[in-house]
């Protein structure tokens, strides 16, 4: 017969066995049935073979998997109510057309947009625009 577990300050037992309590015919009808399952749990299974070219090596997988995202930079800049407002307009027919979109993904495809036009419709564009003075804005009351 097995010693009873102490109790610990918190109420719980320090080594409760599982089956402590339990009469000695259902231990050892358990004992047979583990025996049991450990013959059936010993017998070697057969694995398949795989072909070594299938799988990619670890250092393949993990260099291909793991791509390190671009470092983004915040920066703050001044522009005109009216452009600012234009933001808010060309984001608006985005999200009729059903794609949401950000201001600065709106900024960014202006980027794009100028980087393909030929330098002389860049110039032209540059041009276009009002020179702003930079800073920020006099508080409003």
């Amino acid at each position: 017969m097995k010693p009873q577990a102490t109790r610990n300050r918190s109420g719980k037992r320090a080594n409760a066995s599982p089956d402590e309590g339990a009469n000695q015919a259902a231990a050892a009808d358990e004992a047979v049935q583990t025996a049991k399952a450990r013959r059936v749990a010993a017998k070697p299974q057969a694995r398949k073979a795989t072909p070594v070219e299938a799988l990619p090596s670890r250092a393949d997988r993990h260099h291909r998997e793991h791509v390190k995202p671009e470092t983004v930079v915040r920066d703050t800049f001044t522009m005109p109510r009216n452009d600012y407002e234009q933001l808010a307009v060309l984001k608006q027919r985005c999200i009729e057309a059903g794609v949401a979109v950000k201001k600065s993904e709106l900024v960014r495809a202006g980027l794009l947009l100028l980087a393909s036009e030929p330098t002389k419709r860049l110039i032209a564009a540059v041009r276009a625009v009002e020179p702003v003075k930079t800073g920020r804005p006099p508080k409003s009351k």
